[in-house]
């Protein structure tokens, strides 16, 4: 009775949390969709963002409703297709999300180096295929998890067999033969490259935004009504994504390296660990918003720029 109180706590607040994370998300996406009804220009940091919140969305729905609802006591709420498919869309929207991340930080260290004539040569080249590239990362995470599939089954189809592990709403083919692991490895190494730009891109952007403020020290020091600066601000922002990316995202390659090898998943583990998945998802919104100008829009929250 107390470890079944203690799952339908955990689900009550991860549905909270999923609420609390759609609102943000479908702020954003709504107003990106109020913009290209006012046929306003997107930038092409815009045009990243939009991207990323829309697999922030359905990273929420794949991830943490299914988990949510099977705390809640709902077993046997999808089939073998839907599992199939609903962890389908949690590796494509991870993987999209890194990807997005790497391209956002890539982007915005080239275009804040000024001072780089190379760098300003190719902030204009970028720009023109910043949406291609995006549409492309789309397609590239649909072929890099096409297997993924392969090694999910629906609950009620692994009552008599051995080598499936449960976890509430989904079973996993347990394999740890050579193939799954040169799978793993590619997937481990097109992640760690992307994670890789994206931390010699924030550095980057940090020391270049430091190097801006010592130069620019004593105009600040003449505006004493100013708390912040802009760069202590788009410091801040920067540390604050990335942060939150990598811890999320380094405790989701755990959860992925756990439903391959285990063979005794502990359900209350899997449901902390999925809510610490779905924090970047959740709390990525809200950071966004708050570097945004909200009279733009009348979908934004007010706790964004005026």
């Amino acid at each position: 009775m107390r470890m079944a109180s203690g799952h339908f706590a955990m689900g009550i607040f991860l549905f909270s949390q999923i609420t609390l994370g759609m609102l943000g998300n479908s702020s954003i996406l709504f107003h990106y969709i109020f913009l290209m009804f006012t046929r306003k220009h997107l930038m092409p940091k815009d045009l990243i963002l939009k991207h990323l919140t829309f697999a922030n969305s359905l990273s929420i729905i794949s991830r943490g409703i299914p988990r949510a609802m099977s705390d809640c006591g709902f077993k046997y709420f999808l089939d073998d297709i839907g599992c199939k498919l609903i962890v389908y869309i949690c590796r494509i929207t991870r993987g999209m999300s890194l990807y997005a991340m790497c391209l956002l930080s890539c982007f915005q260290a080239i275009t804040i180096n000024q001072s780089n004539s190379k760098c300003l040569t190719l902030k204009h080249r970028t720009t023109k295929y910043i949406g291609s590239c995006c549409s492309v990362s789309w397609l590239v995470q649909l072929f890099l998890n096409i297997l993924t599939p392969t090694r999910v089954s629906g609950p009620i189809y692994n009552k008599n067999v051995t080598n499936m592990m449960s976890y509430g709403y989904c079973s996993w083919i347990a394999s740890g033969n050579m193939a799954t692991a040169v799978y793993m490895l590619l997937l481990c190494f097109s992640d760690a490259v992307c994670l890789g730009l994206m931390a010699c891109s924030s550095v980057s952007m940090v020391s270049i935004l430091y190097r801006h403020k010592r130069q620019v020290k004593h105009i600040h020091s003449a505006q004493h009504l100013i708390k912040h600066s802009p760069e202590d601000r788009a410091t801040q922002t920067i540390l604050i994504l990335m942060c939150t990316f990598v811890l999320s995202y380094s405790f989701s390659s755990v959860v992925v390296i756990f439903t391959t090898y285990s063979k005794y998943p502990m359900l209350w583990g899997v449901s902390v660990l999925t809510f610490v998945e779905i924090c970047f998802p959740i709390f990525c919104p809200f950071v966004i918003i708050s570097n945004m100008n909200t009279s733009s829009s009348p979908f934004l929250p007010c706790f964004g720029k005026p």
